[in-house]
């Protein structure tokens, strides 16, 4: 019998240590991202990078534990730009579902507020990554077609674009 208590609610400054302890490890020590927290202000002020823009930074907890998180920077012109998608190595796979979740609060997000096209860079070496994207479709696209408005990051050279449905 799972006991497991899954929720997804809005992220806040608050949260920022917690976002940092779980974002920073995966990114450094599990992928060799050559990134540091200075490089990512965003995490040491989630509201006003995130919520006053009109997007949003969400994570999913078990039992009270960070497993997983995932932002909407809104970029303007009924788009959005996903950002900081991690979930922790334990809680990965189809058994927990947290990144399907997390997709789908975020998708939901979008059609709330009239947001049409979600793009993402990423980058080459996380193909679980890519797998979870295209099946979730994606549709990779060449870093040429990005909207000039899509704030690129330095370590971004792979890009998905999703267009969702009215």
């Amino acid at each position: 019998m799972n006991t497991m208590k899954l929720t997804v609610a809005p992220l806040l400054n608050e949260d920022c240590k917690t976002v940092i302890d779980l974002i920073l490890p995966i990114q450094q020590i599990e992928f060799n991202v050559p990134i540091t927290i200075e490089g990512q202000p965003d995490l040491l002020d989630i509201e006003s990078s995130y919520h006053q823009g009109g997007g949003n930074f969400w994570g999913v907890k078990i039992n009270g534990e960070l497993a997983g998180t995932i932002a909407l920077l809104n970029i303007g012109h009924q788009a959005g730009a996903l950002r900081k998608m991690f979930v922790k190595k334990e809680f990965r796979g189809k058994e927990y579902g947290i990144a399907s979740l997390l997709l789908e609060t975020l998708v939901s997000f979008c059609a709330e507020k009239q947001i049409t096209d979600i793009y993402l860079g990423t980058v080459d070496m996380l193909k679980a990554a890519h797998r979870f994207y295209e099946k979730n479709s994606f549709n990779e696209i060449d870093a040429a077609e990005l909207p000039g408005y899509f704030p690129r990051m330095m370590a971004d050279n792979k890009f998905y674009h999703l267009h969702l449905s009215a």
